[in-house]
């Protein structure tokens, strides 16, 4: 209050400096966020990514089956997203590196046939094949970890 020259008369007409209580609950959050991004460089761990996988049809013909692959991530309460646009699959391959997703998994016709996915976990170069169950329980793993459930 002494530094705001905030003033207040008494009962006694004298005058006295309030106490004055502050909270900057939006500052303090925006802080801590900013804090998180340039400390993680934007690669938030999975459970705290916005978007923890995307799909990537290799072509126009497979959107459905990644339709089908999007409804069973989505049920195993995974926050997915999948990328339909006509791009060539390097550009939406780039597009979800930039963006720092988690899980990049693409779809094509020798996925469609087996059932399993080619999954690219951020960092990593090596492509995984896996069920979507797997994947579904990989994903929630990293969960687990933070949440205890």
């Amino acid at each position: 209050a002494e530094r705001l020259a905030a003033t207040y008369r008494n009962e006694k007409e004298k005058r006295e400096n309030p106490i004055i209580i502050h909270r900057a609950i939006l500052g303090s959050i925006e802080r801590f966020i900013a804090v998180l991004i340039e400390h993680t460089g934007g690669n938030f761990p999975v459970w705290l990514a916005p978007v923890q996988a995307i799909i990537l049809p290799v072509s126009e013909k497979f959107n459905d089956f990644a339709c089908e692959v999007y409804t069973k991530l989505k049920a195993g309460d995974v926050r997915v997203d999948v990328d339909m646009s006509k791009e060539t699959l390097n550009k939406k391959i780039r597009a979800a590196e930039l963006q720092k997703i988690p899980y990049i998994i693409v779809v094509g016709e020798k996925e469609k046939e087996s059932g399993k996915l080619a999954v690219r976990c951020r960092g990593e170069q090596k492509i995984k094949t896996m069920a979507v169950a797997d994947l579904t329980k990989e994903i929630n793993r990293g969960k687990i970890k933070i949440h205890g459930r």
